[in-house]
């Protein structure tokens, strides 16, 4: 019955289009996630995606669409943070706390003074993919092409970046423009997902199918390729367990994916646990 109800939600448009922005968003998240994951921007892209409450309820004031206030806002704010953690002497993860948790005061701030449109804010907030509309789907589209065209022609580069910024420095490689490029990319990503998935979630749809991944594949580009996949399944798998037990689909995309990390973090223990090799191998000396 259940079932029967998913399949026919799939004529309608809106559904459609949700089911493309997951794949989309899945494809783009799980390329730049590789990077972020490899290259420990997690708690980057974590601050960013919080700050962006600033840039909601600045465009719900201002009465705006908040993913044309978004766009510009996290693009700022992480290629302001980066700067500050170039050009000061304190940790990078001192730099992001103080950085997020002023962002988040101030979002609070704005959103009290927000009486009307409160629905559509925390839809914002929680994510809506049943809510993406055909320039949401641009929008990723465009940006996944783009970074699939800067990352994978300067693959080299990049994998030199994310393994040793001192030998690609010794390379003749730019390291400060490759990373400041870098963290527009992841900025405007985690502006374009948020809509789907919302503030709370937006990291973990970056970083779990890449950090799966990395369990499964010790070589670079199998790793980007499979974590790129496995973010588009996992969206549609989400998006199915959304339908067929009308659960909320950002929380059911990050669920499957989260299901699937400990499947893999159980199954590759197995595989490492003596008493595995033991019966594998039962004859081999100890």
């Amino acid at each position: 019955m259940a079932v029967t109800h998913f399949l026919s939600l799939l004529q309608f448009p809106f559904m459609q289009r949700a089911i493309a922005a997951g794949v989309l968003m899945g494809l783009l998240c799980g390329l730049l996630g590789s990077f972020v994951t490899l290259r420990q921007l997690s708690f980057f892209s974590h601050a960013v995606g919080h700050a962006a409450l600033v840039g909601i309820a600045m465009g719900v004031l201002l009465q705006l669409e908040p993913t044309w206030m978004l766009l510009p806002f996290t693009l700022l704010f992480g290629v302001a943070v980066l700067y500050l953690i170039d050009h000061t002497d304190l940790w990078s993860d001192s730099v992001l706390n103080i950085v997020l948790s002023g962002a988040l005061a101030i979002g609070v701030i704005l959103t009290s003074f927000i009486q009307s449109y409160r629905g559509n804010l925390m839809g914002v907030l929680f994510g809506d993919i049943l809510a993406v509309n055909l320039t949401d789907l641009l929008l990723t589209s465009g940006l996944l092409l783009a970074s699939g065209s800067i990352l994978f022609a300067t693959l080299r580069q990049q994998i030199l970046l994310t393994l040793n910024q001192a030998v690609a420095k010794v390379q003749g490689i730019s390291v400060e423009f490759h990373r400041y490029l870098f963290v527009v990319l992841l900025s405007l990503t985690v502006a374009v997902s948020i809509k789907a998935v919302g503030i709370l979630l937006v990291n973990a749809f970056l970083v779990i199918p890449a950090a799966t991944t990395k369990l499964l594949c010790h070589q670079f580009s199998p790793y980007l390729a499979v974590s790129m996949l496995l973010g588009a399944l996992s969206s549609i798998a989400g998006m199915i367990v959304s339908g067929v037990f009308n659960f909320p689909s950002g929380p059911s995309i990050v669920l499957v994916q989260f299901s699937l990390f400990l499947l893999v973090v159980g199954w590759v223990s197995y595989q490492r646990s003596p008493l595995n090799n033991a019966i594998i191998h039962p004859n081999q000396p100890r």
